[in-house]
């Protein structure tokens, strides 16, 4: 069976354990090309550049292995790019077996198999049978933790900073000049081109010896017409967008998930920063911190009204930093987000229709999942739009899958004993590019 064969297979069902089971016998078999292919297809930090890829429609004679991951390393680098990327993939195209190209080598380029795999998925069978060989790479970012569950770390020395209502990106400059931009969970950005182009006009690339990551975020001043930015899947630009920076940490700290220098010294970095590139841009901005001590009466009354501040001047809220913390590529107590509400993000799981002036309309949406370590179960009926209630309804089949942001005055325990639900509901947005994906 060969590799656009076994994809086949894979695809042809929706049982995880029979997809478990085709993977664990390609490990055993020790199919390399086959698990290099989804190494290159789902490790979110190896890009492209490539958009039009086209279908196969006859054979060829085969396309060998090493030929075409050289190609796709010329790819990564971008030492192939535009008209003359387009036509070395044309070639490969018409050296590929028709089920070769549209099935495997395609798909890889593409960054998606098509088939209900994920590197989660992946990296599951390879560790629980001891193929560490296969493990592939998963994107990470540091993520806060709701202070109104962590009220006990609210203490001693902190870092304050205004929490933006954005899109999270993390953006990664390489010495070779090339500039990736990515989602919290590593879908590649590529509808902010300007903002791109503003940190290679502005930033001296050629200073650095090494990958250097920029997180901050992307705020518009629409959150909805940025949501449309993100979601758009044409290569139309957006220029209202700005990225404002808050971290930076070495690419290969990034990949390990842990950089071992404290927040204070990452700030002062990337102070220097701004102040020797950025500091005449009016697209890239840094976010301001302001330090504070709550073991003191002055600490606590600089931190209440620095967040009463935030929430007036129509911020979400504040961001409680560990000065002294290292930046985890995971969700953590070092980092604490305050807001006059809650948020958070879960699965969509059935929807109703509404009644009275709502009918033929969307009613509410029923949502379930896990944030942070307890697992929610509630019924969303307000925050839409008259419009949106429409135009959901209409697609409604689309909605499940879907992860939806909800904004909510708290949380309580359910009736049911089991499960988390949320006091006053009400819909953000849609924050996904595909079914269960996040922003």
């Amino acid at each position: 069976m060969n590799n656009s064969e076994i994809i086949k297979l894979i695809e042809s069902s929706n049982s995880r354990l029979f997809k478990e089971s085709i993977i664990l016998e390609q490990m055993k078999k020790g199919n390399d090309i086959f698990f290099k292919g989804l190494s290159f297809a789902y490790n979110k930090l190896l890009t492209f550049g490539v958009k039009q890829l086209p279908v196969a429609e006859k054979n060829g004679q085969g396309l060998d292995w090493i030929e075409f991951s050289k190609i796709c390393e010329k790819l990564i680098k971008r030492e192939l790019t535009g008209y003359a990327a387009r036509d070395q993939i044309i070639i490969l195209k018409d050296k590929s077996y028709k089920d070769e190209w549209n099935f495997f080598y395609r798909r890889i380029l593409q960054k998606d198999m098509r088939c209900g795999l994920s590197e989660r998925t992946v990296n599951n069978v390879a560790k629980k049978n001891n193929y560490e060989q296969y493990v592939i790479p998963v994107f990470s970012c540091q993520l806060a933790q709701d202070c109104e569950l962590h009220k006990k770390k609210l203490n001693g020395k902190k870092s304050l900073e205004v929490k933006l209502d954005g899109v999270r990106a993390v953006t990664v400059i390489y010495p070779s000049g090339k500039i990736d931009m990515f989602s919290r969970n590593g879908k590649e950005l590529n509808n902010f081109n300007h903002i791109k182009d503003e940190i290679s006009k502005t930033f001296n690339i050629s200073s650095i010896k090494e990958a250097l990551v920029l997180d901050g975020e992307i705020v518009s001043d629409d959150f909805q017409t940025l949501m449309k930015q993100i979601h758009r899947k044409n290569s139309s630009q957006n220029k209202d967008a700005k990225l404002f920076l808050f971290d930076l940490l070495p690419l290969e700290y990034f990949k390990k998930g842990i950089y071992e220098k404290s927040y204070f010294s990452r700030i002062e970095e990337l102070k220097k920063i701004h102040e020797r590139f950025f500091i005449q841009s009016h697209v890239i901005n840094i976010i301001d911190s302001v330090n504070v001590d709550l073991d003191t009466e002055k600490g606590e009354i600089e931190f209440k009204n620095f967040n009463k501040n935030s929430i007036i001047n129509g911020y979400e809220g504040i961001m409680i930093k560990d000065p002294e913390s290292f930046y985890e590529c995971k969700r953590s107590t070092t980092w604490l987000k305050s807001k006059p509400f809650i948020e958070i993000s879960l699965e969509v799981k059935d929807y109703e229709e509404g009644t009275g002036r709502n009918k033929g309309k969307l009613g509410a949406i029923i949502a379930e999942g896990i944030d942070g370590d307890k697992n929610f179960k509630t019924n969303v009926g307000s925050g839409f739009t008259d419009l949106q209630r429409k135009e959901f309804w209409e697609d409604k089949d689309k909605l499940i899958g879907q992860i939806i942001e909800i904004r909510a005055d708290s949380i309580s325990k359910s009736q049911d004993a089991e499960n988390w639900s949320l006091r006053f509901p009400r819909f953000k947005s849609f924050r996904g590019f595909d079914k269960k994906e996040k922003l």
